[in-house]
């Protein structure tokens, strides 16, 4: 399991991207994802549920995102998710 141990960003606010901050949470509090989207209609369940899958992947339990997309692809936010991730962590190269 992964543990972070500090906030931590990935991505940026330009078109086809995300930013993703990511931030500890208590233990036991579970992932809680704030969203904000232009499609948020059309694929907010989705990206929301790839943000999710992507921090259970990686084996995290507790955490808060806020992430701010702006029409990533699937591949794009699970590399941000990921990379906030390796940053949260504290492992150096990210």
């Amino acid at each position: 399991m992964t543990r972070l141990v500090r906030p931590a960003q990935a991505g940026t606010i330009e078109s086809s991207d995300i930013l993703v901050m990511l931030a500890p949470a208590d233990e036991g509090t579970g992932i809680q994802v704030e969203l904000k989207s232009p499609t948020m209609q059309q694929y907010g369940e989705h990206i929301r549920g790839l943000i999710i899958r992507t921090l259970q992947e990686q084996g995290i339990q507790d955490a808060i995102i806020h992430a701010n997309e702006k029409g990533a692809l699937d591949y794009t936010i699970k590399a941000r998710v990921k990379t906030a991730i390796r940053r949260a962590a504290g492992q150096r190269g990210f």
